[in-house]
């Protein structure tokens, strides 16, 4: 029988390398596992405990399409506090994941053949859930010389190419750790205005951030110019099985929205809505800056031995929980490029990484990105694990 073209994605490289990993710790062996961008601590107590109740005492049926008015009200409060954005709890709409967002953000802003550009390197799933959807991806070439973001010169060269429909940006993005300043993005929401091209920007690791240097922007502060935002409970919230994001979208992206998702999902899962107001108090946000707090360590500790590990360049990491290096120097005394680097690592010293192929396909050869979202004793053990394999290449 027939298998859809649409359906010829690759497959996402870090789940392959973690189910490598899982193998092999199943077999017997430690594996540290710093391949996947999963927090180590999981959801807070707080959390926890509210859906604990909830499973005793609640009605856990199908909730409105667009999330329960209770979390969307959090939600929007959340923007308040954050940033002194006043959003309508109207314009959000609760998702199955950041995932669920960006496929209903996709199909709502953007028809077959619209041409959309995204850096890279970046997050593999943007331009495979475009394809799918039948969308042109342009990548746009983003290293260190723009710190690995897009510019509103590679937007204009793009634009008069052939054209633009939409931009997808990420901030703090995966798996540079690099962040948009607020000058720099609102010049890139400016342009998508001025130009009727849709921005999407994925803010899924606000609050994770580090650098004093760049401060965290959200593009719900241009609403007017059309652009949607994506985030999760996932990453500052470490409720990465509760499957829980949303998006904060445009007036005139709401109604399609919320017949997209009463069709594809039907609602988000109930249990997760209802615990995750809980991450909205004070408790929740207490136990969130405790992970930065232990994020943070761990990523000073690695680049206090970037040298020992000899990776050159890396990116800055000014957010997020990834460190995204240059391992071309190894390319000889691996027998092969980022791919073979991962493989004898996990294979040879019980370390699983994520080679760059999966977030750059023409350069991803010569980078890996490590996940210092695990404890900072994992991460320290595993910096001295893949320096003492070094010395047996």
């Amino acid at each position: 029988m027939k298998v859809s073209r649409r359906s010829h994605v690759p497959p996402f490289a870090v789940m392959q390398v973690l189910a490598t990993a899982n193998e092999r710790r199943a077999a017997g062996h430690d594996v540290l596992n710093l391949c996947a961008g999963e927090p180590s601590t999981g959801a807070s107590d707080v959390v926890r405990e509210k859906a604990a109740e909830l499973l005793r005492t609640a009605d856990l049926g199908y909730t409105e399409s667009l999330g329960v008015p209770a979390l969307r009200r959090e939600i929007a409060g959340h923007y308040r506090r954050w940033y002194d954005v006043d959003v309508d709890p109207a314009r959000i709409a609760v998702t199955t994941g950041s995932s669920g967002g960006f496929l209903l953000a996709f199909l709502a802003a953007f028809d077959v053949g619209d041409r959309v550009a995204l850096a890279r390197p970046g997050y593999p799933a943007y331009k495979n859930i475009l394809a799918a959807l039948g969308c042109e991806v342009v990548e746009l070439d983003c290293g260190p010389d723009t710190r690995y973001q897009p510019t509103v010169s590679q937007l204009m060269e793009a634009y008069y190419a052939g054209g633009l429909d939409g931009l997808v940006v990420a901030s703090p993005a995966n798996p540079t750790g690099t962040m948009l300043p607020p000058a720099e993005l609102a010049a890139l929401a400016r342009w998508c205005e001025e130009h009727d091209v849709r921005l999407i920007s994925d803010e899924i690791y606000h609050g994770i951030a580090y650098s004093t240097d760049v401060q965290q922007a959200t593009a719900a502060m241009y609403a007017d110019s059309g652009a949607v935002v994506v985030n999760s409970f996932s990453k500052y919230w470490a409720m990465t099985g509760w499957r829980l994001g949303w998006l904060v979208l445009p007036d005139e992206l709401v109604g399609p929205v919320d017949a997209l998702a009463g069709n594809v999902a039907l609602s988000p899962p109930a249990l997760a809505q209802h615990a995750g107001v809980a991450a909205f108090s004070p408790a929740g946000y207490a136990a969130a800056a405790e992970n930065v707090a232990r994020y943070a360590t761990s990523r000073a500790a690695l680049l206090d031995r970037v040298d020992e590990l000899g990776w050159r360049p890396v990116a800055p990491a000014d957010g997020a929980f990834y460190l995204y290096g240059n391992v071309a120097g190894f390319r000889d005394a691996v027998g092969g490029d980022s791919v073979t680097y991962c493989r004898r690592l996990l294979a040879e010293a019980d370390v699983a990484i994520t080679p760059g192929a999966d977030f750059d396909t023409v350069g991803g050869g010569d980078w890996v990105r490590l996940s210092f979202a695990a404890a900072p004793e994992v991460v320290s053990r595993a910096v001295d694990r893949i320096v003492a394999w070094h010395r047996t290449l």
